[in-house]
């Protein structure tokens, strides 16, 4: 049996466990190829002290570890400062990595999220996605991430309507033990990223999906 090539997009390093990290796992352990793109990066000459450029530094590398990683790809762009590149230099760095791995799903943030990031990002991605010029790729999956999905405007537009959930029962602690290498991204209860409300939604879409914990996506795009 043909396995897939699975390759995660994270504006931000913590959206992949965030988003679908759960489901990172379950395809690991099917014996898939997950590659990992984060989009942007903390560097010195961002503004960042050095000591926190070494510890996100360390983070990446645990992260990557722990889900087995096929491959991490970092495009260093600015972090919350995306819209001072143009789309065109977002998507070219994004469909060069796209060409190079050939994945055959894609797990990207939701357009309607409140961070400018993710729509940008969301935008770019989609645009390397055209049947003619991508045809490896068969499945398209955008996902929620807690503390920019919830908190988006409320219009229809931005609406978030999940249609394709995935079993996660048998990964959700691995994914808030994965979660918690995270340390500066993680809060207490009511602070959205916190233990207790990834636990929370897992278990709302779980219940939505008839298991015990889930995760949501909209499926954007699926050829069989």
């Amino acid at each position: 049996m043909m396995k897939n090539k699975v390759l995660v997009v994270a504006v931000h390093p913590d959206d992949e466990t965030l988003g679908c990290g759960g489901t990172v796992l379950r395809h690991s352990k099917e014996g898939d190829e997950i590659y990992w793109l984060t989009i942007t990066a903390l560097r010195e000459d961002f503004g960042y002290s050095k000591e926190v450029v070494e510890k996100r530094k360390k983070e990446l590398m645990e992260v990557a570890e722990a889900y087995n990683f096929t491959k991490a790809i970092h495009l260093d762009f600015a972090t919350t400062k995306l819209d001072e590149y143009t789309k065109t230099e977002l998507i070219t760095a994004i469909s060069k990595v796209f060409v190079a791995v050939k994945p055959t799903i894609i797990y990207l943030q939701h357009r309607g999220d409140a961070h400018s990031d993710h729509c940008d990002v969301f935008d770019a991605v989609y645009s390397c996605t055209k049947s003619f010029r991508y045809p490896f790729i068969k499945e398209v999956y955008a996902m929620e991430t807690l503390s920019e999905t919830e908190f988006s405007a409320p219009l229809v537009m931005n609406a978030f309507i999940p249609n394709s959930f995935v079993d996660i029962s048998e990964y959700i602690e691995r994914k808030l033990e994965i979660m918690g290498l995270f340390e500066s991204e993680l809060g207490e209860h009511p602070f959205p990223r916190s233990v207790r409300n990834i636990r929370a939604l897992a278990t709302l879409r779980g219940a939505q999906a008839g298991v015990d914990s889930a995760e949501a996506f909209m499926c954007l795009k699926r050829i069989r």
